[in-house]
């Protein structure tokens, strides 16, 4: 299909966690049952390589928060919906315990919760081995955390991993193309749909902080939200450009 849409949603922790990388369990159901009753099909990145409807949504998880364990598969698994997660093989079993984690750190699923998970349907992809920021790494080392991060997880898990996302959404075209080499798609932090335009191994993503308003995610559902996406872009750019000039 030549003309279509994704829109990938971006989520980390499910809790009641304070900062923009939790949302609230209560907010996030909401957000699930809003997303049923549009009845848009809910795909994995596996679909984007040959999209079959005009439409999809893929739900995605950055870090491997053990609250997804807990608290949001059940919820999706309700609903009958299959996201991915990507993992920063290293941290597994630990604590986002990285640059710009949260405080306090927030513990991350154990292996062993990652390999009931993969066996019950949730998809599994690779986020560098230490969350490091690829853009600032040297050739062999941007290599390793690439690479070895996929080799990692499907080590564990039995089966190839074809999905990337790198942490911080830093990338430069050197990351994209070392990325392009091991994986069919990555996903980033830019703000929009994707679509047809799009670069496979640098897509933009939702991120679901913003729609914690219920009533702005069903007018996005309803294809009637791009006004408030194009206000949330221009505001994004403008506090970078203010970080850049500070």
């Amino acid at each position: 299909m030549s003309n279509w849409q994704a829109d990938i949603l971006m989520y980390h922790s499910i809790s009641e966690a304070a900062g923009p990388t939790s949302i609230a369990p209560a907010v996030f159901a909401a957000q699930m049952q809003e997303l049923a009753d549009s009845g848009l099909p809910v795909v994995t990145p596996d679909a984007l390589t040959a999209p079959a409807a005009p439409r999809m949504v893929i739900i995605s998880f950055d870090d491997g928060f053990a609250d997804f364990a807990d608290t949001a598969w059940p919820i999706l698994r309700d609903f009958g919906f299959l996201p991915i997660v990507y993992l920063p093989s290293s941290h597994v079993g630990a604590s986002d315990s990285w640059r710009g984690g949260h405080i306090p750190p927030r513990p991350l699923m154990t292996w062993k919760d990652i390999e009931t998970l993969a066996a019950e349907g949730v998809l599994f992809g690779a986020h560098s081995l230490t969350h490091a920021d690829l853009a600032t790494l040297s050739a062999p080392d941007l290599e390793e955390e690439v690479a070895g991060s996929g080799r990692e997880i499907a080590a564990r898990l039995d089966r190839p991993v074809r999905h990337f996302a790198p942490p911080y959404g830093s990338s430069s075209p050197t990351v994209r193309a070392c990325i392009a080499r091991h994986y069919d798609t990555s996903v980033g932090t830019r703000l929009a749909v994707a679509g047809p335009g799009d670069d496979l191994h640098d897509l933009p993503r939702l991120e679901m902080y913003y729609f914690n308003d219920i009533t702005r995610w069903r007018t996005h559902l309803e294809g009637r939200g791009s006004l408030y996406l194009a206000a949330r872009k221009t505001m994004r750019e403008l506090r970078a450009m203010m970080r850049r000039h500070a």
